[in-house]
C-alpha cells in the first residue's frame, strides 16, 4: 500500500490505521474514529467478527455509512443513571480506576472529590489520559470496572 497519492488527494497514515486496527483487537471494540483537523479516519470491525474495515473519508464532513443490521440496544437494557454530573469518556480506550495495579482507586462511591481532581484514567494507544472531576462533590456511582474497554462519550462516573 502506498502512503503517497496524487496531489490534492488525501494522504492516509497507514501506520495510524494499523495501530487503530490493533486497538480494536486489543479492546474488543467495534469501531474507532480519529479526527485531526478536517481529516477523519474510521476503522470498524464487521458485525460478527472478521477483518476490520478501514475508511478514510475525504476532508468533507460527510458521514460514513454504518454497518448494516447493527443490533439495536433496548432502552430497558440500560439502567438509569443516578442524578448528578455524569463524567463521560472523551476517548475510546481502557478505563483504569487507580494509578497502578493494587493501588487505591482514585474515587469510590461515597468519596468526596474536588473539581479538577483525577477520578480515573483512560488509556488510549499507550497514552494514559487523566479524567478529572468537572465539579466538586460526592461520587454517586462508578459505572465502569477496572480494565474495562470504554467507548467515546460513555458514562464513567456520576458526581453529585
Amino acid at each position: 500500500m502506498n502512503d503517497k497519492h496524487d496531489k490534492g488527494a488525501m494522504q492516509v497514515d497507514v501506520t495510524l490505521v494499523r495501530e487503530l486496527a490493533a486497538l480494536l483487537d486489543d479492546t474488543n471494540l467495534t469501531e474507532i474514529e480519529v479526527e485531526d483537523g478536517d481529516r477523519k479516519i474510521r476503522v470498524a470491525r464487521k458485525i460478527g467478527g472478521g477483518a476490520p474495515i478501514f475508511a478514510a473519508p475525504a476532508a468533507v464532513a460527510a458521514p460514513v455509512a454504518a454497518p448494516a443490521a447493527a443490533p439495536a440496544a433496548t432502552p430497558a437494557a440500560e439502567p438509569a443513571l443516578p442524578a448528578g454530573n455524569v463524567v463521560k469518556s472523551p476517548i475510546v480506550g481502557t478505563a483504569y480506576l487507580s494509578a497502578e495495579p493494587g493501588a487505591a482507586p482514585f474515587a469510590r462511591v461515597g468519596s468526596q472529590v474536588k473539581a479538577g481532581e483525577t477520578v480515573l484514567i483512560v488509556e488510549a494507544m499507550k497514552v494514559m489520559n487523566a479524567i478529572t472531576a468537572p465539579v466538586a462533590g460526592t461520587v454517586k456511582a462508578v459505572l465502569v470496572d477496572n480494565g474495562q474497554p470504554v467507548e467515546y462519550d460513555q458514562p464513567l462516573i456520576v458526581i453529585e
